[in-house]
């Protein structure tokens, strides 16, 4: 389907909608709650679980991984603590997961793993 008054495909659409700035934020925001939710299941914690071991209500764990809020940085240190992550703010390099520049995902576990 190519109606130019809807555009042809979504990544033209939200070209047009939005600015790069905007996009870039909200890949951040998808990526970043992504890998919460991957390190939730790799642990095998519901979200009322995670709720008693973070102080952070089942609620706003739910509104956070369904990017319906924007959580407040100490709510997200909240939640990632029992997940064993944290946030960094690290150089740019080729070898992290790359959304565009500036932004760069790189949860940094506190196990002592091999990083290359």
């Amino acid at each position: 389907m190519n109606n130019k008054a809807i555009g042809s495909n979504w990544k033209d659409v939200r070209k047009e909608l939005f600015t790069i700035e905007e996009i870039l934020e909200s890949d951040l925001r998808v990526a970043l709650m992504g890998e919460i939710i991957k390190a939730r299941h790799d642990e095998g914690l519901s979200q009322k679980k995670l709720e008693e071991l973070s102080g952070v209500k089942q609620p706003v764990i739910a509104r956070m991984e369904k990017g319906t809020s924007d959580p407040k940085l100490t709510t997200m240190i909240k939640v990632l603590n029992p997940l064993g992550k944290t946030l960094a703010v690290v150089p740019i390099q080729k070898r992290r997961i790359r959304l565009k520049p500036p932004f760069v995902i790189n949860m940094c576990s506190e196990t002592k793993e091999k990083r290359t």
